[in-house]
């Protein structure tokens, strides 16, 4: 195993007094804000869930920083924390839709009208130009419509350029797990983005 390249600097946060973002700690939160941002975003698939799963991901990193000794690297163990954040995030997210729907249930039986706003700016018109920005959305959104564990892995694999190994160790799966897990994966996104593709590009 290569040594750590963050291991100076997580040294560093053991020796410093964790009282506040300072010093070494600034410089890990400088270092990974970037990173975990966009694999909250990818996994969440909105900015305001993204920050919110960012933020629950550094709150949890400098509590634990203190115990953290080197057993995967540093980058895995911050990318593994931000990937549960997320997950964590969207479930509540589900759950909280679930209250709603049996909350505008109930109001139907009582005779009452119920509207659930369901509106999401982030989808495009039928009518709107195939931008690249369009394009962008509407991957995004391809991805986001993945189970979980396909989600993650091509999120980790593709748009954060993790290794087989790294993907293994951040995951806590084995090598062999990764590679069919990712496969499974690329079926599923091909389906979901072969519509779309055609769409901007042959329709």
């Amino acid at each position: 195993m290569h040594p750590d390249p963050d291991k100076a600097l997580i040294e560093a946060c053991h020796a410093a007094p964790p009282d506040g973002l300072e010093g070494p700690f600034r410089q890990v939160y400088d270092q990974y804000k970037d990173r975990v941002y966009n694999v909250c975003y990818r996994i969440t698939g909105n900015p305001t869930d993204a920050l919110d799963a960012a933020q629950e991901t550094f709150g949890i990193l400098f509590r634990k920083i203190a115990g953290f000794r080197f057993e995967a690297k540093f980058s895995s163990w911050v990318y593994r924390i931000a990937v549960n954040a997320s997950i964590d995030l969207k479930r509540r997210a589900s759950r909280r839709w679930l209250a709603s729907l049996d909350h505008l249930r109930d109001a139907d039986e009582d005779g009452q009208e119920g509207r659930l706003d369901l509106r999401d700016e982030s989808v495009e018109g039928p009518q709107a130009a195939a931008s690249r920005h369009e394009l962008e959305e509407e991957i995004q959104q391809a991805i986001g419509r993945l189970s979980e564990k396909m989600r993650t892995i091509i999120v980790l694999r593709y748009l954060e350029g993790l290794t087989y190994d790294e993907i293994a160790e951040t995951l806590q799966i084995s090598l062999g797990t990764v590679k069919s897990r990712l496969a499974r994966a690329h079926q599923a996104l091909d389906r979901e983005l072969t519509p779309v593709l055609d769409r901007h590009y042959l329709g």
